[in-house]
């Protein structure tokens, strides 16, 4: 608990440092940082029950555009919580179908779901939902910079809360018999169906609500953006990188993967590509328990 606690203190105390003319733009990357924390997080929940998942671009896009939506009717605090749970609601349609697949068929499921979102989205009427042109988002909290990037330090808390909770409830051990292997959760009297619809709805509500921060940020969204496989990708990367099945390692990842991104955007086009591929094979070889594999084997047990 103490490295998460630090984590938060310190990203607290980030708008506060002297930072000298680049501080709108260090303020930026940093929210942003936060957003990539908040969907590994959210990958990592899912992932816990042994689903790998190819939807979360999906549910952070279905998010930023319900957010878009909703906005326009109540105000961003109604709004926020609404895109959420509504994202988590149609992942449970998806989940209806595709729960009883398992492997590359529940990631091509996913991905096709993706496909189908970004489709339908980019096909609906421009005064709906702006078709392929796009959809111009209100500012949240109006756009002050700093409020801003509390209010997603909040999301990516409440986030982390999320994970603590489930890793010390009798969901921690549901999801880990079924990632062992679900005839064997079912022997054991786990109902496994209704378990990994319950890890879908958490980590894609959670998501979208990444999805929201994005849209409240940048103040205009597109499908192929926004349904970019990208977006799917990344929170996968970063939470391998970081480390599986934790609540400090996806955020710890994130922060590195997306500080190296920046890092490479001023040297090198579309180089933080390379280097998402390039982190993934190493940590696969190198570091199997990813970052958090570095620390003590005291403190792998923990909740880390």
């Amino acid at each position: 608990m103490l490295p998460l606690g630090l984590f938060f203190l310190l990203a607290a105390a980030l708008p506060f440092l002297p930072l000298g003319t680049r501080a709108e733009y260090l303020l930026q990357i940093a929210y942003f940082t936060l957003v990539a924390g908040v969907l590994a997080l959210s990958w990592d929940i899912l992932a816990r029950s042994g689903q790998v998942s190819l939807a979360h671009a999906a549910f952070y896009g279905l998010g930023a555009y319900g957010f878009a939506l909703l906005s326009k009717v109540m105000p961003w605090f109604a709004a926020m919580p609404l895109a959420a749970v509504m994202a988590g609601l149609m992942s449970l349609v998806l989940g209806a179908v595709t729960m009883r697949l398992s492997g590359m068929y529940f990631a091509i499921a996913t991905l096709a779901f993706t496909e189908v979102m970004r489709t339908v989205i980019q096909n609906l009427p421009e005064q709906v939902a702006g078709g392929a042109n796009g959809l111009l988002v209100p500012a949240l909290l109006g756009g002050n910079a700093r409020a801003q990037y509390f209010l997603a330090l909040g999301v990516l808390a409440f986030t982390a809360l999320v994970s603590l909770l489930v890793r010390r409830s009798r969901l921690h051990h549901a999801f880990a018999a079924i990632r062992q292997g679900e005839e064997t959760a079912r022997v054991l009297g786990v109902s496994v169906v209704r378990y990994k619809l319950l890890a879908f709805f958490i980590s894609s509500s959670l998501a979208a609500l990444g999805g929201v921060l994005f849209a409240g940020k940048t103040f205009f969204i597109n499908p192929l953006d926004t349904f970019s496989l990208a977006n799917s990708i990344a929170p996968l990367t970063t939470s391998i990188f970081g480390g599986l099945y934790t609540t400090l390692g996806p955020i710890l990842g994130a922060s590195v993967l997306r500080v190296a991104e920046e890092l490479l955007h001023s040297g090198v086009k579309n180089g933080y590509l390379v280097v998402y591929g390039l982190v993934l094979m190493l940590s696969i070889l190198w570091l199997p328990r990813g970052l958090m594999g570095l620390f003590k084997k005291g403190r792998q047990g923990g909740d880390l």
